[in-house]
């Protein structure tokens, strides 16, 4: 069944309400980043931290179109603690004097690190100390 797009619209919010609320973040703390690549739609979730208001990739999934990609998302933000490792990551901004400490899930080290890098330059950032946490 085809659905309209007022239809696809109220299911895609619905489904980008589901997400925010599972990961309980509110409002203006987590963005869902469209856009189209290779024939395929791509959804970039990133996370905003309300503290110092750094963006950090979370996670992005493919698909077909928007729906399958955000239903993508929801499988996996339903699925991400028992399945990738925690990393706690220590991290200043070039020209400020504070440490800053961010937490990512992640396969490996590097995917965590691609998450705190995404969208910036990698000179802006200088990383002091990436730990894996124990699992619990």
């Amino acid at each position: 069944m085809d659905l309209s797009p007022t239809d696809i619209h109220i299911e895609s919010a619905r489904i980008q309400r589901q997400i925010e609320d599972y990961l309980g973040l509110g409002a203006g703390n987590l963005l869902f980043e469209f856009r189209q690549l290779d024939g395929q739609t791509r959804l970039d979730l990133i996370t905003v931290n309300p503290r110092h208001h750094q963006s950090f990739l979370f996670r992005y999934e493919t698909g077909y179109d928007k729906l399958e990609a955000l239903r993508k998302m929801l499988a996996y933000v339903q699925r991400f603690r028992d399945e990738e490792s925690s990393y706690t990551i220590q991290w200043r901004t070039r020209g400020d004097k504070e440490l800053q400490t961010s937490y990512f899930r992640a396969h490996n080290v590097y995917e965590a690190l691609d998450k705190l890098y995404y969208g910036r330059d990698l000179t802006t950032i200088t990383v002091f100390s990436v730990v894996l946490n124990p699992s619990s």
